[in-house]
């Protein structure tokens, strides 16, 4: 004799089903629906001022043309400074003791920033944040196309540090973006940035010149 589940039970266990239902109900990876293999591309610019002073904005410009025969997946960008152990792209990891963070950051990304270049700022954030910490991404780049993204960035820490990107076909890792040899798409920049105030002077024009 079957026992008659109290209608709080029978409530639960159909919430239950709606849920699982709703998260597929399966052991299916997120990555499942990103395409695997390896995308063909070439840098088309890679520009960042190696000389930089506290609190003077810098443009760091990133541009990527798909040189195969697919479309990426989502053209993206892992961007890490040093060695990338900070919780941020634009940070290092800092050892003094007491910290409740040990990120820090070297260089605050401007408001609205990364964008293509040459658009418009967006109404509100950016598009280009995704859910990976030191990853942005840009959506599909078809065969041929070429586009290039800017991250306008102000260095607010002095010393030398080194900023590393990696040009990514997607999201999830099943796509890779490699070069004509088949190698990883990526590239640094050394960057030397001093607290020491920019020299000016007065032309006879009566104009501040700023000597580099």
């Amino acid at each position: 004799m079957s026992v008659p589940r109290p209608p709080a039970v029978l409530l639960a266990t159909a919430l239950a089903a709606i849920l699982i239902s709703a998260c597929g109900g399966s052991d299916e990876p997120q990555d499942a629906n990103e395409p695997s293999g390896e995308f063909e591309v070439t840098v088309t610019e890679d520009r960042f001022d190696k000389q930089q002073r506290l609190a003077e904005t810098s443009n760091l410009v990133l541009g990527v043309e798909n040189t195969g025969t697919e479309t990426l997946p989502e053209l993206a960008f892992t961007i890490f400074t040093d060695d990338g152990t900070a919780n941020g792209s634009f940070m290092v990891r800092s050892d003094q003791p007491g910290l409740a963070n040990r990120s820090r950051p070297v260089w605050v990304l401007e408001n609205k920033y990364p964008r293509f270049v040459g658009a418009p700022p967006p109404q509100g954030l950016s598009g280009g944040f995704r859910a990976q910490t030191n990853t942005f991404g840009f959506g599909p780049l078809e065969p041929g196309e070429t586009k290039a993204v800017v991250w306008r960035l102000t260095p607010v820490q002095a010393g030398t540090y080194t900023l590393n990107y990696i040009v990514e076909a997607g999201l999830d890792g099943n796509a890779r973006a490699v070069t004509s040899s088949g190698e990883q798409v990526e590239g640094a920049f050394i960057v030397e940035i001093t607290d020491e105030p920019a020299k000016a002077r007065v032309n006879n024009k009566g104009e501040v010149v700023v000597q580099e």
